[in-house]
């Protein structure tokens, strides 16, 4: 999976969230029913936290889903758009120069881990729109990223890949919206193509072999489901194609390292921090 930086003209424009230069780091918060961005990029660091609801974020390489408690690494230069929908979330930007530049190829979906959670929610008080700095805000927002270097060691697979291929990409809308029930013969049936030439072009554009893009798909969409109460662990896997909850929790725990249980448990936690 690789990323497209600049000067690419998917990229967008440049969104400069500082009121002034002297600000290196600060907050952004959401509470809002329904946002899209248009494609743009930062010329600092940003990760998206989300508190509430699951945001969606876009880059040339993929989509990924970031629900309750997960957060997303947007390296500076990178393009991307970012969907919001019944989301609370909290934006930290963060200048370059106060990162190693390790995770500086691509995004990543990372667990927020209960002390990062805590630092981002109590940055909020130092909006980057601001128009001056303190030593406390800079000794702090230091010790954020520090923290953060640590959590980007442990990437979550929340992303799904996209393409601009007119075929895989009408594969991959159509393969989301029958999810629970797609098969190739009915993608072939309904785009007039045959199967061989579908998964080799999709194969081609996404480099996913389109029987693994449904199963992550699939995943991805049960990791989202379960960060909010609502249908039980049995019922998230019926509804995302899973003919059985015993191989639901064995394809789970093999792409995300815990079961559908401890997973909605942790994801559910609430910040203690309002």
């Amino acid at each position: 999976m690789t990323d497209t930086f600049l000067p690419s003209p998917a990229i967008g424009g440049l969104s400069d969230v500082r009121t002034v230069d002297a600000v290196l780091a600060g907050t952004l918060a959401y509470d809002t029913k329904y946002l899209k961005t248009d494609w743009h990029h930062h010329d600092l660091h940003q990760l998206e936290y989300a508190l509430e609801g699951v945001a969606e974020v876009e880059t040339s390489a993929g989509r990924y889903l970031v629900p309750p408690h997960q957060a997303i690494w947007i390296p500076a230069g990178l393009g991307h758009n970012t969907t919001l929908r019944d989301t609370r979330s909290a934006a930290v930007f963060l200048h370059p120069a106060a990162m190693s530049g390790r995770f500086n190829d691509r995004a990543r979906v990372l667990a927020a881990a209960p002390l990062l959670r805590e630092m981002i929610v109590y940055a909020l008080r130092w909006p980057i729109h601001r128009r001056s700095t303190t030593d406390a805000a800079v000794i702090f927002f230091a010790a954020l990223a520090d923290v953060l270097e640590d959590s980007l060691d442990r990437e979550q697979p929340l992303w799904l890949p996209t393409s601009t291929d007119p075929l895989a990409a009408a594969v991959i809308a159509y393969t989301e919206e029958h999810l629970a029930t797609v098969t190739a013969e009915d993608i072939s049936v309904a785009l007039s193509v045959s199967e061989r030439t579908l998964r080799r072009r999709f194969q081609q554009a996404t480099g996913m072999t389109w029987r693994d893009f449904v199963i992550r798909a699939k995943l991805v969409r049960a990791m989202a489901m379960l960060a909010d109460p609502g249908p039980s662990v049995l019922g998230v896997a019926m509804s995302v194609g899973f003919s059985s909850s015993s191989a639901f929790v064995r394809a789970f725990r093999d792409f995300t390292g815990s079961t559908p249980t401890d997973y909605r448990r942790h994801a559910q936690q609430r910040s203690t921090v309002a």
